[in-house]
């Protein structure tokens, strides 16, 4: 069987590079790239030169040998290029989140219901953590028993990186909700095993940025689905002293136990990254999760050849972004109450 071959359009994100890794690791074929900004091009041609530069992103959406288009472009412009995407055929990967606006949302479910192709988001802090996969095995074999609650944390340090304009832009980034607090909603979705789920109250604002004044650098909600239930904190208040770009944490809370991800540091000295802790009737354990498969390359792609659903729900992919953008608008009109 051939590889798969996939092209990316929009690099804005450095999230495209995960993106294409997880693909290139399970087989298959990066074959080229469409970017309008120079300085983004050159670095991912170097990073990736078997993938020519193409001019006219036509090239790539009409090409029949390419079944799959990535893209981390700037947020609004996700959804818009996922639609073009699935007519002319194709399936497609975005970068979170995957569309800006509930009115987006809406007609990217109509376009995927009428073409049937797959619209999925890469929530790479689930996709991309080791620690969470294995806390969904686990979780699925009765470790702590019936799920009940869970405590999503997405700190992120905001200089850590210099930030375009578009970065700075409520329309073109949808919110502090839409954007960080969508990983959150997607992994409550998939912790409580479920397709369907409420937004119960949300919170957004800018608390420490007036020079910045779309910025929203702190946002927060409550989600429910049956007797679960799971709160989120996002924000950009991670300090300097920390060595990386954020202490991104989740605390999943059963009837027989819990356990807490420290994805990417462990600020109590413990050395690497996805750290899971697990506390059950039997005691206290640190559990390895340093050769934990990650699945979600390979899975997207055999959905890609077989038209399956093994990498994400496409319900579960697309009620996520629901829940974070809902919450957005939930939470911008009470702000707008208190003004």
């Amino acid at each position: 069987m051939s590889k798969l071959r996939f092209a990316a359009i929009g690099i804005n994100h450095a999230h495209i590079y995960g993106q294409v890794d997880c693909l290139l690791r399970a087989g298959a074929e990066l074959v080229g790239f469409h970017a309008v900004e120079d300085d983004l091009a050159l670095a991912f041609a170097a990073k990736y030169p078997q993938a020519p530069r193409v001019a006219e992103r036509a090239r790539l959406l009409e090409d029949s040998s390419i079944a799959l288009i990535l893209s981390s472009g700037i947020p609004a412009d996700r959804a818009p290029l996922g639609i073009e995407v699935m007519r002319h055929g194709k399936d497609y990967m975005s970068d979170k989140p995957g569309m800006t606006s509930l009115a987006q949302l809406a007609e990217v479910r109509k376009v995927q219901a009428e073409t049937k192709r797959i619209y999925s988001v890469c929530y790479s802090e689930h996709f991309e953590t080791r620690c969470t996969v294995k806390a969904g095995e686990l979780i699925a074999s009765g470790a702590i028993g019936k799920v009940i609650n869970t405590v999503g944390l997405g700190p992120h340090k905001l200089k850590n990186l210099p930030r375009p304009d578009w970065f700075y832009s409520r329309e073109r980034t949808g919110g502090v909700l839409t954007d960080i607090a969508s990983h959150q909603c997607e992994q409550f979705l998939f912790f409580a095993d479920a397709l369907d789920a409420k937004v119960v109250s949300a919170t957004v604002g800018n608390r420490a940025n007036p020079d910045r004044p779309e910025l929203q650098d702190f946002g927060e909600m409550l989600l429910r689905t049956g007797d679960v239930t799971g709160y989120v904190r996002v924000d950009w208040f991670t300090p300097d002293g920390l060595p990386n770009w954020g202490d991104g944490r989740i605390t999943i809370l059963g009837t027989e136990g819990y356990m807490e991800l420290r994805k990417y540091i462990d600020v109590a000295g413990q050395a690497g990254i996805d750290h899971l802790i697990m506390v059950d009737r039997k005691g206290v354990h640190r559990i390895d999760c340093s050769n934990v498969e990650l699945p979600y390359g390979r899975q997207l792609i055999a959905d890609v050849l077989d038209r399956t659903e093994t990498a994400i729900p496409q319900a579960r992919c697309f009620k996520a972004m629901e829940l974070a953008l809902t919450a957005q608008a939930m939470a911008e009109g009470k702000a707008q109450e208190r003004a």
